[in-house]
């Protein structure tokens, strides 16, 4: 069907201030969100406390608002403005919370603004932890073991029971970023974190469930649209196991150890939960997967462009907010051109042909005495993304793009760490994980005791050993390097790493790459894997020998 006609004019709610769990990756989804529904003629009236974002300039919307976001001044922009709808759905967190208490407050009714995409009901089914439960339970998906808990007495009625599977996840309810979350061992823990998530959750609720420890986590971005089109644009694996919020996880795309049973079992089960809550536009689905079965369970789903959505966008040059945007004014997926490629619908699912590592990066520089652990609660306050064709390369890109003094899995703080803070460095989780890994391995642990204390899957392992053995192979080998230099340029090692690690100077390496015809090539990310003619594509470097920018 085409867009709705009765839409002239369309309110949007920016995501507010930078916080963690919340900054860039919103700008650029309400930036989409106000090209597209201008590309269908609607008036856009944007509304962001946040001068200092693209969303907010003059030309990306007909009306911008630089406000506070809160009920009162939201309800004098809808008197003025008078739009026929909301969209809330594209503002993070802040933008669901917002028009759900316009819509408690009656002040959508009062105005006669209807709430566009996504309905409030539906958005109260995924946030609110009870209702959710009940849903996944009703059609059958399985979810983990758990408490609703209230008040502070409630919580303290629970700590004392008996036979609680310890460790216990704390998860407030309409929170970002794990806010006020965390894992509790002990009773004294569990009342702490407990009554801070009550405290942080607006209304009051947390949910506490069963740990999964050493379980994979696996998200899905699904898309859907008032047809029941349904499409997964994007899996995405966490590299570390359950425990770490995935903000604060080092994540790849596709999945790279799922066997395509584990992956066409957790498709299923996301576009059944995205059918089943009624949601149009797109969602996010987390999911837990046992790597010893194919017993899983379903974590929790964010009805709205999430911060892996802009994630997930980039990696697969998919549009999911601008497509969202479209869906939520009346457009389906089979409507919807996508601009890549000029030749596909939204409703044709991306392929990759490539693997994307995303990093993310902590203030700990700056915050020299702050704890370093990384659970549920989010601490990074960005990320880096890099495309290459292997999981290797795209890991040393990612490292080195962090601007930390890195050039890959070299740190300059291992060699001085002692074999017991490795140890704890491995077995939980912090920043420095990844590079205590590395250091482990060039002291001669072995992979299956590395996974023993971090329940890291192997393959990831794996392949970080591939980077170290190469390293060591490397050192101090002088002019030999030419040898295996072709290997080292394909797992993603820089000149000057290689200069610095063989003993040679920086020229040496150069001019040997160069006398081998090994040079940079460039790969397109279409969101088809090639199988079209791309009209606006984006590229990433690669030292692969097939070249696809054409060149004059």
């Amino acid at each position: 069907m085409p867009r709705r006609l009765d839409l002239k004019k369309v309110m949007v709610i920016g995501s507010g201030p930078i916080v963690i769990g919340q900054a860039a990756e919103f700008d650029y989804a309400g930036a989409q969100a106000c090209r597209a529904l201008r590309e269908e003629g609607i008036s856009v009236v944007l509304v962001n406390s946040n001068p200092a974002t693209i969303m907010t300039d003059v030309e990306m919307a007909d009306r911008v608002y630089i406000e506070p976001l809160t009920p009162e001044f939201l309800e004098q922009i809808i008197a003025r403005e008078r739009p026929q709808g909301l969209v809330p759905t594209l503002g993070g967190q802040t933008g669901l919370n917002l028009a759900s208490k316009l819509s408690e407050l009656g002040i959508l009714e009062k105005y006669d603004v209807e709430l566009l995409g996504t309905p409030l009901s539906t958005i109260q089914k995924a946030e609110d932890r009870e209702q959710f439960r009940a849903l996944m339970r009703e059609i059958g998906e399985p979810v983990p073991e758990s408490w609703i808990i209230d008040s502070d007495a409630t919580l303290a009625e629970l700590s004392v029971q008996d036979n609680l599977p310890w460790p216990l996840i704390v998860r407030p309810a309409y929170t970002l970023g794990g806010s006020g979350g965390g894992i509790a061992y002990t009773i004294p823990e569990l009342l702490e974190i407990g009554g801070r998530g009550l405290r942080l959750s607006p209304v009051s609720q947390v949910m506490i469930e069963r740990c999964l420890v050493g379980w994979k986590e696996i998200e899905y971005e699904v898309m859907r649209d008032a047809n029941d089109t349904c499409i997964t644009i994007c899996n995405m694996e966490n590299f570390d196991p359950m425990g770490v919020h995935t903000g604060d996880s080092i994540v790849v795309a596709p999945s790279q150890t799922l066997s395509d049973k584990e992956y066409q079992m957790l498709r299923t089960a996301s576009l059944k939960i995205i059918r089943a809550l009624g949601i149009e536009g797109g969602c996010n689905v987390q999911l837990a997967l046992d790597p010893d079965t194919y017993a899983y369970y379903i974590i929790e789903v964010n009805p709205r462009v999430s911060r892996s959505s802009a994630l997930a966008s980039k990696a697969t040059g998919y549009p999911i907010a601008r497509v969202a945007a479209k869906i939520a004014i009346g457009l389906h997926l089979d409507e919807i051109e996508n601009k890549v490629t000029g030749r596909t619908l939204a409703c044709f699912e991306p392929a990759l042909d490539y693997c994307v590592v995303k990093i993310p990066r902590w203030p700990f520089d700056k915050f020299k005495s702050a704890d370093r652990r990384i659970t549920t609660q989010m601490k990074a306050t960005g990320e880096v993304m890099a495309l290459d064709r292997s999981f290797e390369s795209g890991l040393m890109k990612a490292l080195r793009s962090l601007e930390i003094g890195v050039l890959g899995l070299g740190y300059r703080h291992a060699a001085a760490w002692s074999d017991e803070h490795l140890d704890h460095l491995i077995t939980v989780a912090t920043d420095e994980r990844i590079f205590a890994i590395a250091e482990a391995m060039r002291r001669g642990r072995s992979i299956d005791t590395i996974h023993a204390a971090s329940y890291i899957d192997e393959w990831f392992l794996k392949k970080i050993k591939n980077l170290v053995d190469m390293e060591l192979w490397l050192t101090g080998v002088n002019d030999g390097f030419v040898q295996r230099l072709a290997e080292a340029k394909h797992l993603g090692f820089p000149d000057r790493v290689i200069a610095a690690l063989a003993g040679v100077r920086l020229d040496d390496v150069v001019l040997a790459r160069k006398g081998m015809g090994i040079k940079p090539s460039y790969k397109i990310v279409d969101t088809c894997a090639a199988e079209f003619e791309a009209q606006t594509p984006y590229f990433y470097s690669s030292q692969d020998t097939e070249d696809e920018l054409l060149r004059d």
